[in-house]
């Protein structure tokens, strides 16, 4: 069901409420390689977050409790990096509740160690540590629509004590590091607080300026992706208040508007709690319910207007990931009206007959031949699930310009092959579908020719902008005879007689095949049986049969067989070492929605395909799903925590009642 209205208050069976809940007690919160490969992700609206790890760690140099979006979600700046709390007992002993890791190794302080538990409920993270009968609670909210962050540390039992937080933070890019002997940062006291490069304000009670550098603060996963792992952080004061039981120390951070406090930190967090509710009314299930709130961290606004943070903690929004994820960021979870404008907005961005990407550098570019293929395919599923003909009248003329310009050819050799009507493509040095990793020039899989989900994607698009026209009252022949030959000439030519689709066909860079045809076993071909209008749904079930037995793992589907030339499977090691192994064998969660969507069109039962991904949703980034995994078992998460095309196609492939 669609939900365009207000939203609803959050569904209850009985009298439980559906607002997703996570939890880990002291085996996990405590062993730091257990508590430290989880992480935890609150969003702000506009491409900000808040991010570290369940154990309190920052194993990355993403993590920090304010991190500003720019002028594109991509750029980033890396604020407040922690809030460190300090028990001071009746006795008058000191208990440091922060944990780092140094330069050296080392790990100290070890607050994770006196970790109670922690649970992330409707959104918000919430520790607790325990000494003896003291218990102290943090929470962490953002407010919806700015870069404000607010943290609380609340005495929930206990003796009355002393408790202070130290603000380390910096001002620099999120993709890298800060050290002392580097440009200076600022520090101006503001009464309750500090103004940091003149760009962020901390403000709490009791403030106490500091300054001095912490050297060394190692991010450990960053030495394991091959990436500089160590910086400096600033000690920007200290922030204090005497807590009797139930007392709470308040600290908030922002940037942007500095001269208009946020609301009080309590405020924030029960305004995200009620978000929260409102983000799953209507939810089916449970699992329907956290995935409901794991797309919401990826819808955005901008000024531009809503987009989509292809994954967190760096990713930035692309066209192609936005597009894939249309369906189930928008529509399963009740944002047509929303969509609807994003929709309106990137097809004022057609040129050429491409869909405008948004690389995460900022420029636009026009780089790929799939995103404007999928952005067919996300008007055709708007309107069908919307029947919103408006949407159709309004944009069929650009919809028509990119049948138009592909006939006729456009960048990077994109064009139809007169001959077969096939789509090929394909440019030295450019890798323009979704395998689309480049190291030092040249493609890591490399694919121009007639791929096998463009050409699915081109058939499909042709027919969904028949059935637009159609719904108009528009005449659409001219279209339905440019179809009839590309699916004559898919059926004929894809089909391999290893018992399923090639890969590419007519290749210049595969001349080790015959006609450059790639036989390999990848997971491409799924979207030729799924997809609303693909060229051989409901045909003979063996290729997806094929592709399922040899790719489907518990996270998703590998990109390449096992036994195939240039398998790889571990995506780790330096970015050159994973970049060659993305899409040679990585396992990609988003995948497993075009395989539910094949085996239902070839008669299949896809039924516990889904239960691996949903097993994995506490796993690694607390509530979502990762970008990718090693092709190997056990399949340990890889890639961004946070990945939005992942989190979309299992939300919509689980409200496929065959899915279930």
């Amino acid at each position: 069901m669609i939900c365009t209205g207000t939203p609803r208050r959050a569904r209850t069976i009985g009298n439980v409420t559906l607002i997703p809940r996570w939890s880990f007690g002291t085996q996990v919160c405590g062993t730091l390689s257990a508590g430290a490969s989880r992480e935890w992700l609150v969003t702000d609206g506009r491409g900000g977050y808040a991010m570290g790890t369940v154990a309190g760690l920052r194993t990355r140099r993403y993590h920090g409790l304010l991190v500003v979006a720019g002028a594109t979600p991509a750029r980033r700046m890396l604020g407040l990096a922690a809030l460190d709390a300090i028990v001071t007992l009746p006795s008058g002993a000191q208990v440091r509740l922060g944990t780092h890791e140094w330069a050296s190794g080392h790990v100290e302080p070890r607050g994770y160690t006196l970790l109670e538990s922690f649970e992330l409920r409707g959104g918000v993270p919430r520790w607790r540590w325990r000494i003896g009968d003291l218990v102290l609670e943090r929470e962490i909210a953002m407010e919806y629509g700015r870069a404000s962050v607010a943290v609380t540390h609340r005495l929930v039992a206990g003796p009355p004590v002393r408790v202070t937080v130290e603000a380390l933070g910096t001002w620099r890019d999120s993709h890298g590091e800060r050290h002392a002997t580097g440009d200076e940062l600022t520090l101006e006291p503001t009464g309750d607080g500090v103004l940091v490069a003149g760009a962020y304000r901390v403000a709490g009670p009791g403030y106490e300026p500091d300054g001095h550098w912490w050297l060394g603060v190692r991010a450990r996963e960053e030495a394991e992706r091959g990436l500089h792992p160590d910086e400096d952080l600033r000690c920007l004061g200290r922030f204090g208040a005497d807590l009797e039981p139930g007392g709470t120390l308040a600290v908030s951070a922002w940037a942007g508007d500095l001269a208009t406090a946020p609301p009080p930190a309590a405020t924030v967090i029960a305004a995200a709690r009620s978000r929260a509710a409102d983000v799953v009314a209507g939810a089916a299930d449970e699992t329907a319910a956290a995935l409901a709130l794991a797309a919401d961290a990826f819808v955005i606004a901008t000024d531009a207007g809503p987009d989509v943070v292809a994954g967190y903690p760096w990713f930035g929004a692309w066209s192609r990931d936005t597009m894939t994820s249309y369906e189930g960021l928008f529509l399963t979870t009740g944002r047509a009206e929303l969509g609807r404008e994003l929709l309106v907005s990137y097809a004022g961005t057609l040129s050429e007959g491409m869909l405008a990407n948004t690389a995460d550098t900022g420029a636009t570019e026009y780089n790929t031949a799939d995103a404007t293929l999928w952005f067919l395919h996300a008007v055709d599923r708007h309107v069908a699930a919307t029947g919103d003909t408006d949407l159709a009248a309004s944009i069929v003329d650009g919809l028509d310009g990119i049948v138009t310009a592909h006939l006729a050819g456009t960048r990077f050799g994109i064009r139809i092959d007169p001959t077969d009507g096939l789509l090929t493509q394909g440019a030295e040095g450019k890798a323009l579908t979704w395998m689309d990793a480049v190291v030092g020039g040249i493609a890591a899989t490399p694919r121009p020719g007639k791929a096998v989900e463009i050409n699915a994607l081109w058939i499909n698009g042709l027919a969904a902008l028949a059935g637009l026209r159609e719904r108009l009252g528009r005449p659409a022949d001219d279209l339905r005879k440019v179809r009839e030959l590309a699916l004559d000439s898919f059926r004929a030519r894809f089909p391999d007689p290893a018992g399923w689709l090639r890969d590419v066909v007519d290749s210049t860079a595969l001349q080790t095949y015959p006609r450059g045809d790639d036989p390999a076993l990848r997971p491409n071909q799924l979207l030729a049986y799924g997809l609303p209008y693909a060229p051989m749904r409901g045909t003979d079930p063996g290729p997806v049969r094929a592709v399922g037995a040899a790719l489907l793992t518990p996270l998703g589907l590998r990109t390449l067989a096992t036994g195939e030339n240039g398998y790889r499977g571990a995506h780790r090691g330096s970015p050159v070492a994973r970049d060659h192994a993305y899409h040679q064998g990585t396992v990609w969660p988003w995948l497993i929605g075009p395989y539910v969507d094949a085996c239902r069109a070839v008669g299949l039962d896809p039924a516990g395909a889904l239960d691996g991904l949903i097993a994995h949703l506490p796993d690694w980034g607390v509530g979502s799903v990762s970008e990718t995994a090693d092709g190997d078992a056990p399949h340990t998460a890889t890639g961004c925590p946070f990945q939005a095309w992942s989190v979309a196609e299992l939300a919509r492939s689980h409200q496929i009642p065959e899915a279930k």
